[in-house]
This record gives structure tokens, sequence and C-alpha cells, in this order.
């Protein structure tokens, strides 16, 4: 019988200024476990993680979302607006803290390289509509 058990997915994030997309994320609070071969792996307590990758296609970059699911999205939302990212980066301001009609509240930040992060917790009590029983 083969072992078809996963252990883990991650995406591979292009950076236009490899440099400058490292110390984005390391500000940002993830942690740069390695690096080598232009490509660097990002993880966040062990349990996000992506791949930041020396590759720049403007369309990719600019149509790529990532999704962070977080326990507390009012605290990242405060923690993003004190490291200033638009200043020091030269990004666009994080997007309102909004709860979303398919039950997270949640809110968007950019990386220097257009790449599009959505922040967001699960909203208590939020009951789906229109899934069936086995979802």
């Amino acid at each position: 019988m083969s072992n078809l058990t996963t252990v883990e997915t991650k995406a591979f994030v292009p950076a236009h200024d490899f440099a400058v997309s490292q110390q984005f994320y390391r500000d940002l609070g993830f942690t740069m476990a390695s690096v080598g071969g232009g490509v660097a792996y990002f993880h966040f307590g062990g349990r996000s993680a992506f791949l930041l990758q020396d590759f720049y296609v403007a369309a990719l970059a600019e149509n790529l979302q990532m999704h962070l699911q977080v326990e507390d999205a009012q605290a990242w939302f405060d923690h993003v607006q004190q490291l200033d990212l638009p200043t020091r980066y030269g990004v666009r301001a994080p997007t309102p803290l909004v709860d979303q009609p398919w039950g997270m509240r949640d809110f968007a930040i950019a990386d220097p390289s257009g790449v599009c992060w959505r922040i967001a917790q699960n909203i208590p009590g939020f009951v789906p509509v229109g899934r069936t029983a086995a979802t």
C-alpha cells in the first residue's frame, strides 16, 4: 500500500527585489528558515509557510493572492498599521478590517512586488448558507 500522507503545501511567491522582499516578510513577523538557490523558506509559528522566489513576472505577482488565516485579525491589523509599510516599502496602505459575507473578518496588504495578502479570521458564530452537510 502506498503512503500518500501529505506533509505541507507551500506557494512560491515571486519577488521583484529578492532582498527587499526578504526584509519585508521578516519585518511582518515571518521567520526566514533558509535561503539558497534563489528561494527563501519563510514560516510563521511553524503553521504557515511559503517559498519566496527570486523570480518576477508582473502579471503573476499582481494577480497572486495569499490567504493567511489567523486567530485575531484585529491584532494583526494593529500590528501591520504599526509597521508603517507604505512609508518603509512604498506599498499601498492596508485595506480596512471588514466582516466579509463569507464569514471571515479580514483586511488586505500588498508586498513590495504587488502580491496581495488577505489576513483573516473566522467570524465566531457565523453560519454558512448554501453548503451541503458534507462540506
